[in-house]
């Protein structure tokens, strides 16, 4: 099978296709073929050894495709069924891959493959947050960062599915419509400073109940800056990098607020957890409630060109590598 392998960390040049034997389901696995394999932020870390692997590895945490081959003792699955999966390990970057049939998720008949790469693990990540994490109700404020992008979108239109008021951010005009697009009520732009006294001001200066952010360290004090008393930061991401150590007594001067930095491997830890979410994220798709965006497709033997688009946040939208 066509693979994409780094031997070490580096730069999107150590993103190379490799000839590797075809996998075989073991006991209690599915071994699935591709359809599509969803690009993710946090496989920037990897490949430049921010977040370290065992090398050589193979990347990608998400992919779609057909049930080939089913190991021993698998009852959840049947060969020629469609499912996708989200992985907290590493091998999606490749044709066919093995995966716990307890951590894949049957697909509906209303969703392709290339939607489900591209909504799995940023869908269920949006789940989380306007879901469980935060839980909006409606008549609340959510601050969304990153509004444009592939998490952002999807929580811009949870949110309003829930009765949120939504104020989204992003870096430039272009994303802004996009966010506008998506639902969006109030566009703040981080071009300028005073950014998070904007969110406060739509707000009649009580701030926002929410601020989900994957952005990080250059928007942190601002979030905390943009919350209403007793309201909640979830910090889900560091797209700009990690944020510094923060003070407890900052939470208690900005209102008695929550700092939470969740991860979605938390929210399904189990198999009935996760087929929870995805039911939520899947039954939002099929009412129309949630669109997925698929801004940008790459062959998968093009990994590193979609490494530098992401990089360069050249991307809008979920973006896809085809085997």
């Amino acid at each position: 099978m066509l693979a994409i392998q780094i031997e070490r960390t580096g730069g999107p040049e150590v993103l190379e296709p490799k000839t590797l034997p075809d996998p075989s389901p073991g006991p209690g696995q599915i071994l699935i073929r591709h359809g599509a394999v969803g690009l993710n932020f946090i496989e920037t870390y990897h490949r430049s050894g921010h977040y370290p692997l065992t090398l050589p590895k193979v990347l990608g945490q998400e992919a779609a495709g057909t049930v080939e081959a089913v190991g021993e003792g698998v009852t959840r699955f049947q060969v020629g069924d469609r499912a996708a999966y989200f992985s907290g390990s590493s091998g999606a970057y490749a044709e066919l891959a093995t995966v716990d049939a307890g951590r894949a998720v049957a697909l509906p008949r209303f969703i392709s493959d290339e939607q489900a790469a591209a909504v799995l693990l940023k869908g269920l990540t949006a789940e989380m947050l306007a879901r469980r994490c935060f839980p909006l109700k409606a008549g609340q404020w959510a601050l969304v960062h990153a509004a444009a992008g592939g998490v952002g979108q999807l929580l811009v239109q949870w949110a309003k599915a829930a009765g949120a008021t939504v104020v989204a951010t992003a870096g430039s005009t272009d994303k802004l419509t996009i966010a506008q697009a998506m639902g969006a009520d109030h566009l703040v732009s981080y071009a300028n400073a005073d950014w998070a006294d904007q969110v406060r001001a739509l707000t009649d200066g009580e701030g926002v109940d929410v601020v989900y952010d994957g952005v990080g360290k250059t928007t942190f004090d601002g979030s905390l800056k943009s919350l209403a008393r007793r309201g909640v930061l979830a910090l889900y991401g560091g797209a700009s990098g990690p944020v510094p150590p923060v003070d407890p007594l900052a939470l208690m001067r900005g209102g008695s607020l929550f700092l939470t930095r969740p991860t979605l491997f938390d929210y399904c830890a189990t198999t009935a957890e996760l087929d929870a979410a995805a039911k939520a994220l899947f039954d939002l798709m099929r009412d129309e409630k949630l669109k997925v965006t698929i801004g940008q497709r790459f062959a998968l033997k093009d990994a590193a060109d979609a490494h530098r688009a992401l990089e360069a946040r050249r991307t809008t939208g979920s973006t896809l590598l085809v085997p």
